[in-house]
């Protein structure tokens, strides 16, 4: 099975709903965005349904949040990657920042792999959950759940305090009915202003997606086509290549480009 996919290869035009489809499925999970599987860690437990065993899911975590421990998930994958002599660079880099394409790419070569390993059938055996729960996951849950017996235990010390209050109990109830009725109207009130204000929220959030989308794919047509073996190694192509693999918007990118350019003419 060859690994080195080609970009034109039809694992490539798989689309994104497909590709979260195939995720939830086999691994009871509810993705509603390429970006959610940046972290690696449902690469990894792919790699563990294809391979059952061979991922080491206690070191897979699940609720990574950082950068930092979503390149522990990929250091775990890459090992996999080795072990099974699988030839494929892993754009850490890339996929952490959590670019929607970068990592599309890399799940829809993901999916190609697995299913030309196991055929695309899913294994009726593994349980995704089960094996889920011997990574990070478990770790959270459980001090989530610490957290929220710590704040129940607050809570039941703060009510008994109240109940110290004697004679001021009854008028503290009374009050605390009149006090709800204008709470609730309030509340219904501003209830109504924040789900508004988040629906524009939403609105703006997915229209800077689509631009972003846009711009990116823009910018990664550029970079195969300078990629190419007749343009790769042109003044003018490196020159692009590096303004855009530039680690952040210093002037210095353009103005190392801009000699390129100038000398390659100078020279000619």
């Amino acid at each position: 099975m060859a690994t080195n996919i080609g970009m034109m290869d039809s694992a490539y035009f798989v689309g994104r709903n497909e590709i979260l489809s195939w995720i939830n499925a086999r691994l009871q999970l509810n993705l509603s965005r390429i970006e959610e599987a940046a972290s690696g860690a449902v690469q990894c437990q792919m790699m563990d349904m294809t391979y059952p065993g061979v991922v080491p899911m206690h070191k897979v975590n699940f609720d990574a949040k950082t950068e930092y421990d979503m390149i522990q998930n990929y250091k775990v994958l890459q090992d996999v990657f080795n072990k099974l002599k699988i030839d494929k660079h892993v754009e850490v880099n890339r996929l952490v920042k959590g670019r929607p394409l970068d990592n599309l790419e890399f799940l829809q070569w993901l999916k190609r792999y697995c299913d030309s390993i196991n055929g695309g059938i899913m294994n009726e055996n593994y349980n995704p959950v089960e094996r889920r729960s011997k990574g990070g996951k478990e770790r959270f849950t459980k001090g989530s759940r610490k957290n929220s017996n710590s704040l129940q235990a607050n809570n039941l010390h703060n009510s008994g305090s109240g109940d110290e209050m004697g004679p001021n109990k009854t008028f503290g109830t009374k009050q605390g009915k009149t006090g709800a009725v204008a709470t609730g109207a309030n509340s219904s009130g501003e209830i109504q202003a924040l789900t508004k204000e988040i629906t524009d929220l939403k609105l703006s959030v997915d229209v800077l997606e689509k631009e972003r989308d846009f711009y990116f794919s823009k910018l990664r047509d550029i970079e195969i086509l300078c990629q190419t073996p007749e343009l790769e190694y042109l003044p003018m192509a490196v020159a692009i290549k590096k303004i855009l693999y530039a680690a952040d918007a210093k002037e210095w990118a353009l103005e190392e480009a801009q000699e390129i350019v100038s000398h390659s003419v100078n020279a000619g």
